[in-house]
């Protein structure tokens, strides 16, 4: 094996270096519209951010009127759009290497042209990879907040989710409300008749917490048979009435697993936020009002009651 401190720079070595320096003052100082654009995308992986600079760049070379663009990823619908549409628009399936990454439109008040066209596609393919990462990004990012049975939130999503809350509801003194959803005697559905079938009665309740709710409400899975669900602009009556709508939607599943089918129920402990208390305060206190339910004979709701 050779000593590869004894190695001595070849002869070209310098010619080489020279020519990457060259090179890199080239790049650095390339005025050209895909060069500056794939510049600029390569400094963020935020899609939003990524379609503005498109959006900007394009219309220097090619104007248009608005732009939109729209994808699902990961469970959720991104929409990005600019300016005021017109009558006359193209529209872009963004792929590569056979995934697809979003649509892409273009409006205009009058039609765009052969050569115009052309531009776009050579700046969208110049384009699709910086998206593609950023894509993927928002992909991963969604994944370690997801639970991979039931696809809703997971616990670290509510943590976060509660802070949040918590925040708004401290700046503009708006009601949010938590309520803890426990299903009753999960074990013995898991010992009686098989994780396969207490994993798809899981799936069943997630389903039917999220057909109960609004959509401004979001639904989390923080434990083995714990839900919770959080709900802005909502007083401690009204999360109750969300509550029992909940309960009565989980009495309704009906799970082959013999005869009679199985069926389960959930308790459920409501609470509102109180002004400047932590997360951790606000979740015992929605955890005491569902210790509160399965006391008193389990699948009904208490409120963790606050002095109005």
């Amino acid at each position: 094996m050779k000593n590869l401190t004894s190695i001595q720079p070849s002869k070209t070595q310098p010619a080489r270096l020279a020519a990457l320096k060259q090179s890199f003052q080239d790049w650095n100082a390339t005025p050209d519209v895909l060069t500056r654009m794939a510049k600029r995308l390569s400094t963020t992986l935020s899609l939003e951010t990524q379609l503005g600079i498109v959006a900007e760049e394009i219309a220097a070379t090619i104007p248009f009127d608005a732009l939109n663009y729209r994808h699902r990823i990961a469970r959720q619908d991104f929409v990005f759009s600019t300016g005021m549409g017109g009558p006359h628009r193209c529209e872009y399936r963004l792929t590569l290497e056979g995934s697809y990454y979003g649509t892409l439109t273009f409006h205009r008040r009058h039609k765009f042209n052969d050569e115009e066209l052309t531009g776009l596609e050579m700046m969208l393919s110049a384009a699709i990879c910086p998206l593609r990462n950023a894509c993927q990004f928002i992909a991963v990012e969604q994944a370690a907040l997801t639970d991979s049975l039931t696809g809703i939130g997971n616990k670290r999503a509510l943590d976060e989710a509660l802070v949040q809350a918590s925040a708004l509801a401290d700046r503009h003194g708006a009601p949010w409300s938590l309520i803890l959803c426990d299903l009753d005697h999960f074990k013995l559905i898991n010992d009686n008749h098989g994780h396969v079938v207490g994993d798809h009665i899981l799936t069943k309740t997630a389903e039917k917490l999220e057909q109960a709710i609004r959509n401004s409400d979001t639904v989390y899975r923080f434990g083995g048979e714990e839900f919770a669900v959080l709900l802005p602009h909502t007083r401690e009556h009204e999360a109750r009435d969300v509550a029992e709508r909940i309960r009565l939607a989980v009495e309704g599943i009906r799970v082959d697993g013999g005869e009679p089918p199985l069926t389960v129920t959930t308790s459920c402990g409501v609470a509102m936020h109180l002004t400047d208390e932590s997360t951790d305060q606000w979740l015992v206190r929605a955890d005491e009002a569902l210790y509160r339910a399965k006391a008193q004979g389990r699948n009904c709701t208490r409120v963790f009651a606050t002095i109005s």
